[in-house]
């Protein structure tokens, strides 16, 4: 820069400088949004004040005095209201997590059918498409509890696969019983997986070297299936299995998947995979047609095109959008409360009606649901950076 420049530069009024200028409109947001909360706060605490209320937590640790139908970890009436709000919180991540496992599954295979040459194939995909992301979420829950799951017959009448009993109180499964050494078990599986993981860098670094790929994927797979079998036969398989039984009027014994949970999987599942099932679609498309041709010209059968060029190119594609239904599917499991799973919000709408908390209630539902999709959108944007292209 010239003297000239500099000496012009230095003469420029500091609400024309434009770095300046952002700075000062920054801190005047910051500043307004301050005055904003704070006004918030003081009028609220002064409404609070004329009913007679105040702001705290104090409820936490008071007897609930409800009893919930599915929990993860012990819970009695007798038990406290932030244990009830912990029971919701642990539901909510176990339907969000076992939702987006099953809706991925879902929606990339039918992503992929919706491109087969099949006619059949594609129609079918099609119209699974076309049909469940047009049907409202709420209304596909009522049709899979109250059309489905509630007409099934009573327990007496249960249906039997296997030793799974499938009624209209749910689905009752044999549950292990770990005893002694079980811990085997885990040691096996940890094994398993870092084996997988040192496997498929190996697998990696050879066919760079070599050029011959190596099946990492299903070797991988039997080592993490396998490995605590080995270790549950080597500590003497200290594994028993309560099976359910019939009692005078219902099922005992076991593990019992209530209904309403039932319900709120099948529906969240297959409605989010409609939507990804149209990322995926559309991710492959966006991959050029001559990465495909030039892998069919090489001799490669068209799994393996599907497999290994067409869906890691696509993935670049699918992860960002992706994100954005992990997010709905974890925001969109609140509508449990219209079939009374014990979810986050049914939880904490119990609790309100109960202590009239409502501000600190509605604050607890913010602070888990944003940092539930602040997690999840981290993941997703790690693994984004992690699928994309790097130039070498």
């Amino acid at each position: 820069m010239s003297a000239f420049d500099e000496t012009r530069t230095s003469r420029i009024p500091f609400w024309n400088d434009p770095r300046t200028r952002s700075i000062a409109v920054q801190l005047i947001m910051v500043v307004a949004l301050a005055a904003v909360g704070y006004e918030l706060y003081v009028n609220a605490s002064a409404n609070l004040a004329k009913l007679g209320k105040t702001f705290g937590f104090d409820f936490w640790d008071k007897s609930a005095g409800f009893d919930i139908s599915q929990s993860l970890i012990p819970y009695t009436s007798s038990s406290s209201y932030g244990t009830a709000i912990i029971v919701g919180f642990l539901n909510t991540l176990l339907i969000a997590g076992f939702g987006i496992l099953f809706a991925t599954v879902i929606g990339f295979t039918v992503g992929i059918m919706r491109l087969s040459k099949n006619w059949l194939i594609s129609r079918i995909a099609t119209v699974y498409v076309e049909t469940i992301r047009n049907i409202p979420l709420l209304l596909q829950i009522f049709i899979w509890y109250g059309a489905v799951l509630k007409p099934l017959p009573g327990p007496k009448q249960a249906i039997n696969v296997g030793g799974f009993y499938l009624s209209n109180r749910g689905l009752n499964m044999p549950s292990p019983i770990f005893e002694g050494a079980a811990w085997m078990g885990l040691v096996g599986l940890a094994g398993g997986i870092v084996g997988a993981i040192l496997l498929r860098r190996w697998a990696r670094a050879r066919q760079l070297a070599t050029g011959e790929a190596f099946p990492y994927i299903s070797v991988g797979l039997a080592l993490v299936v396998f490995t605590p079998f080995l270790g549950l036969v080597l500590a003497g398989w200290p594994v028993a299995w309560e099976v359910p039984v019939m009692g005078a009027f219902q099922l005992s014994g076991g593990v019992t998947v209530n209904p309403e949970f039932i319900a709120l999987l099948i529906a969240l599942s297959v409605y989010t995979a409609s939507f990804i099932a149209e990322i995926v679609r559309a991710g492959i498309q966006a991959v050029s047609h001559g990465q495909t041709e030039a892998a069919g010209a090489l001799g490669l059968r068209q799994t393996l095109i599907t497999r290994l060029v067409t869906i890691p190119q696509a993935m670049r594609i699918i992860i960002p959008p992706l994100a954005s239904q992990y997010l709905n599917l974890t925001k969109n499991s609140s509508l449990a409360v219209a079939i009374a799973y014990p979810d986050l919000v049914a939880m904490g709408g119990t609790v309100l009606n109960q202590t009239g908390k409502a501000i600190e209630i509605v604050l607890i539902w913010m602070i888990v649901y944003l940092t539930l999709s602040l997690l999840t959108s981290s993941f997703m944007n790690w693994y984004n950076s992690r699928m994309k292209l790097v130039e070498r």
